[in-house]
């Protein structure tokens, strides 16, 4: 009977949020990084849509903005799998 009372009070206490503060705040990194990632890919268009723009080729868009956003990606699968620390 004791040892049912006692799971009743460990499940109350873990029945909040379904990950720990850390992984909350690992993800906002992470989101954070994607956000810059967009913002890296992001521009480039030209005002005239009867003038061609090489601006949409540029190194900035086609290598720098897909690494950073596939780095956010990665690290948000990390802040959601990681395991919380048990106090």
């Amino acid at each position: 009977m004791a040892k049912k009372v006692k799971e009743a009070k460990g499940m109350k206490e873990n029945a909040g949020f379904a990950l720990g503060k850390e992984n909350y705040k690992l993800m906002a990194i992470g989101f954070a990084v994607i956000v810059l990632g967009f913002i890296l890919l992001s521009g480039g268009g030209s005002d005239d849509p009867n003038v061609f723009s090489e601006d949409i080729f540029s190194f900035r868009r086609l290598t720098i903005a897909p690494i950073v956003l596939l780095i956010g990606f990665s690290f948000e699968i990390y802040a959601i799998m990681k395991k919380p620390k048990e106090d």
